[in-house]
Protein backbone atom coordinates (compact mmCIF):
# COMPACT_ATOMS: atom_id res chain seq x y z
CA UNK A 1 0.00 0.00 0.00
CA UNK A 2 1.19 3.22 -0.78
CA UNK A 3 1.95 5.80 1.79
CA UNK A 4 -0.49 8.89 1.95
CA UNK A 5 1.19 11.79 3.07
CA UNK A 6 -0.96 12.27 6.22
CA UNK A 7 -0.20 8.96 6.64
CA UNK A 8 2.59 8.11 9.77
CA UNK A 9 4.88 6.21 7.10
CA UNK A 10 4.73 9.19 4.93
CA UNK A 11 8.33 9.96 3.55
CA UNK A 12 7.62 13.63 3.42
CA UNK A 13 8.33 14.22 6.93
CA UNK A 14 12.01 12.44 7.49
CA UNK A 15 12.76 13.64 3.60
CA UNK A 16 12.08 17.55 4.95
CA UNK A 17 13.83 17.26 8.36
CA UNK A 18 16.84 15.40 6.57
CA UNK A 19 16.64 18.10 4.31
CA UNK A 20 16.71 20.82 6.62
CA UNK A 21 19.70 19.29 8.73
CA UNK A 22 21.33 18.42 5.42
CA UNK A 23 21.17 22.64 4.79
CA UNK A 24 22.42 23.43 8.13
CA UNK A 25 25.17 20.66 8.19
CA UNK A 26 26.39 21.97 4.74
CA UNK A 27 26.08 26.08 6.27
CA UNK A 28 27.57 24.87 9.33
CA UNK A 29 30.50 23.41 7.48
CA UNK A 30 31.56 26.66 5.41
CA UNK A 31 33.31 28.84 8.05
CA UNK A 32 33.35 27.20 11.44
CA UNK A 33 34.71 28.39 14.29
CA UNK A 34 37.32 25.34 14.51
CA UNK A 35 37.26 22.55 12.11
CA UNK A 36 38.89 19.79 13.82
CA UNK A 37 35.65 20.62 17.16
CA UNK A 38 33.10 21.20 14.01
CA UNK A 39 34.06 17.95 12.79
CA UNK A 40 33.82 16.22 16.67
CA UNK A 41 30.76 17.40 17.24
CA UNK A 42 28.53 17.15 14.23
CA UNK A 43 30.36 13.34 13.69
CA UNK A 44 27.10 11.79 15.35
CA UNK A 45 24.63 13.34 12.63
CA UNK A 46 27.20 12.30 9.36
CA UNK A 47 26.75 8.79 10.90
CA UNK A 48 22.54 8.93 11.94
CA UNK A 49 21.50 10.69 8.61
CA UNK A 50 22.85 7.90 5.88
CA UNK A 51 21.59 5.22 8.51
CA UNK A 52 18.07 6.74 8.64
CA UNK A 53 18.12 6.96 5.15
CA UNK A 54 19.16 3.50 4.28
CA UNK A 55 16.87 2.04 7.00
CA UNK A 56 13.75 4.23 6.38
CA UNK A 57 11.78 1.73 3.87
CA UNK A 58 12.11 -1.12 6.28
CA UNK A 59 12.38 0.33 9.60
CA UNK A 60 10.51 4.07 9.28
CA UNK A 61 10.32 5.38 12.70
CA UNK A 62 7.64 7.36 14.11
CA UNK A 63 7.00 10.91 13.55
CA UNK A 64 7.77 11.73 16.82
CA UNK A 65 11.19 10.08 16.69
CA UNK A 66 11.73 11.66 13.77
CA UNK A 67 11.42 15.42 14.78
CA UNK A 68 13.46 14.78 17.78
CA UNK A 69 16.06 13.47 16.31
CA UNK A 70 16.59 16.46 13.70
CA UNK A 71 16.06 18.84 16.61
CA UNK A 72 19.30 16.89 18.14
CA UNK A 73 20.70 17.24 15.08
CA UNK A 74 20.52 20.63 15.20
CA UNK A 75 21.81 21.06 18.06
CA UNK A 76 24.72 19.71 17.71
CA UNK A 77 25.13 21.44 14.45
CA UNK A 78 24.90 24.88 16.07
CA UNK A 79 27.27 23.36 19.22
CA UNK A 80 29.85 22.37 16.25
CA UNK A 81 29.34 25.87 14.64
CA UNK A 82 30.83 28.23 17.31
CA UNK A 83 31.96 25.11 19.98
CA UNK A 84 29.62 24.67 22.76
CA UNK A 85 31.41 27.43 24.78
CA UNK A 86 30.46 30.62 22.55
CA UNK A 87 27.13 29.66 21.01
CA UNK A 88 24.99 32.83 21.45
CA UNK A 89 21.97 30.96 22.49
CA UNK A 90 24.03 30.04 25.55
CA UNK A 91 25.18 33.37 26.39
CA UNK A 92 21.34 35.03 26.04
CA UNK A 93 20.76 31.84 28.37
CA UNK A 94 23.64 32.81 30.56
CA UNK A 95 22.57 36.16 31.29
CA UNK A 96 18.73 35.56 31.27
CA UNK A 97 19.24 32.62 34.68
CA UNK A 98 22.52 34.85 35.89
CA UNK A 99 24.79 31.32 35.59
CA UNK A 100 28.44 31.56 35.68
CA UNK A 101 29.38 29.70 31.95
CA UNK A 102 27.47 29.46 28.81
CA UNK A 103 25.08 26.09 29.27
CA UNK A 104 24.76 25.47 26.16
CA UNK A 105 26.57 21.85 26.65
CA UNK A 106 23.73 21.34 29.01
CA UNK A 107 20.86 21.70 26.05
CA UNK A 108 23.30 19.13 23.91
CA UNK A 109 23.45 16.87 26.88
CA UNK A 110 19.83 16.49 27.76
CA UNK A 111 19.38 15.29 23.97
CA UNK A 112 21.83 13.15 24.52
CA UNK A 113 19.71 11.40 26.98
CA UNK A 114 16.39 12.25 25.42
CA UNK A 115 16.83 10.76 22.11
CA UNK A 116 19.01 7.95 22.39
CA UNK A 117 16.41 6.42 25.55
CA UNK A 118 12.82 7.34 23.07
CA UNK A 119 15.18 5.32 19.91
CA UNK A 120 15.72 2.30 22.10
CA UNK A 121 12.61 2.42 23.66
CA UNK A 122 11.04 2.27 19.88
CA UNK A 123 13.22 -0.44 18.88
CA UNK A 124 12.89 -3.04 21.43
CA UNK A 125 9.26 -2.24 21.82
CA UNK A 126 8.57 -2.71 17.40
CA UNK A 127 11.04 -5.64 17.31
CA UNK A 128 9.47 -7.48 19.96
CA UNK A 129 12.46 -8.10 22.31
CA UNK A 130 10.57 -6.61 25.32
CA UNK A 131 6.55 -7.34 25.14
CA UNK A 132 4.29 -4.53 25.23
CA UNK A 133 2.45 -5.91 28.19
CA UNK A 134 6.14 -5.10 29.96
CA UNK A 135 6.70 -1.58 27.98
CA UNK A 136 8.01 0.11 31.64
CA UNK A 137 10.97 -2.37 31.35
CA UNK A 138 11.55 -0.70 27.82
CA UNK A 139 12.06 2.71 29.23
CA UNK A 140 14.03 1.67 31.98
CA UNK A 141 16.37 -0.07 29.63
CA UNK A 142 15.65 3.26 27.10
CA UNK A 143 17.33 5.11 30.34
CA UNK A 144 20.11 2.94 30.98
CA UNK A 145 21.18 2.57 26.78
CA UNK A 146 20.95 6.61 27.31
CA UNK A 147 23.16 6.40 30.23
CA UNK A 148 25.53 3.99 28.30
CA UNK A 149 25.79 6.39 25.48
CA UNK A 150 26.38 9.37 27.92
CA UNK A 151 29.34 7.98 29.49
CA UNK A 152 30.76 6.90 26.42
CA UNK A 153 30.51 10.00 24.83
CA UNK A 154 32.64 10.89 27.85
CA UNK A 155 35.06 8.24 27.47
CA UNK A 156 35.20 9.77 24.17
CA UNK A 157 36.29 13.36 25.44
CA UNK A 158 38.66 11.86 27.46
CA UNK A 159 40.79 10.09 24.47
CA UNK A 160 40.64 13.26 22.47
CA UNK A 161 41.60 15.02 25.15
CA UNK A 162 44.83 12.61 25.93
CA UNK A 163 45.28 12.94 22.40
CA UNK A 164 45.15 16.44 21.68
CA UNK A 165 46.12 18.01 25.15
CA UNK A 166 45.13 21.76 24.77
CA UNK A 167 43.90 21.06 21.33
CA UNK A 168 41.02 19.47 22.55
CA UNK A 169 39.47 22.48 24.95
CA UNK A 170 37.11 23.16 22.41
CA UNK A 171 35.58 20.34 22.30
CA UNK A 172 35.40 19.21 25.89
CA UNK A 173 33.77 22.54 26.56
CA UNK A 174 34.70 22.01 30.39
CA UNK A 175 34.65 25.96 30.89
CA UNK A 176 36.53 25.60 34.13
CA UNK A 177 34.42 23.64 35.68
CA UNK A 178 35.47 20.46 37.59
CA UNK A 179 32.36 18.68 37.68
CA UNK A 180 31.65 19.12 33.91
CA UNK A 181 31.84 15.36 33.26
CA UNK A 182 29.36 14.57 36.16
CA UNK A 183 26.82 17.15 35.24
CA UNK A 184 26.61 16.39 31.72
CA UNK A 185 25.57 12.91 32.35
CA UNK A 186 22.93 14.18 35.02
CA UNK A 187 21.30 15.92 32.39
CA UNK A 188 21.32 13.43 30.05
CA UNK A 189 19.71 11.61 32.68
CA UNK A 190 17.50 14.05 33.08
CA UNK A 191 16.42 13.81 29.22
CA UNK A 192 16.41 10.49 29.15
CA UNK A 193 13.93 10.41 32.25
CA UNK A 194 11.92 13.23 30.33
CA UNK A 195 11.64 11.37 27.60
CA UNK A 196 10.10 8.60 29.57
CA UNK A 197 7.70 10.80 31.35
CA UNK A 198 6.28 13.04 28.77
CA UNK A 199 6.77 11.32 25.36
CA UNK A 200 6.06 7.52 26.41
CA UNK A 201 2.35 7.21 25.61
CA UNK A 202 2.77 9.80 22.41
CA UNK A 203 5.38 7.47 21.15
CA UNK A 204 2.91 4.19 21.87
CA UNK A 205 0.09 6.08 19.84
CA UNK A 206 2.63 6.50 16.73
CA UNK A 207 3.97 3.02 16.96
CA UNK A 208 -0.26 1.80 16.88
CA UNK A 209 -0.24 4.11 13.54
CA UNK A 210 2.43 2.96 11.97
CA UNK A 211 1.73 -0.67 12.80
CA UNK A 212 -1.49 -0.10 11.31
CA UNK A 213 -0.45 1.97 8.31
CA UNK A 214 1.95 -1.08 7.44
Amino acid sequence: MQAHPSMPNSPRLPLALGGLVLVALVASGVAPHDRATWLLEVAPVLIALPVMAATWRRFPLTPLLYVLVALHALVLILGGTYTYARVPLGFWLQDLLHLGRNPYDKIGHFMQGLVPALVTREILLRGGYVARAHARMAGFLGVCVAMAVSAFYELVEWWVALALGMGAQDFLGTQGDPWDTQSDMFFALIGATVAMLAFARWQDRQIRALEHAG
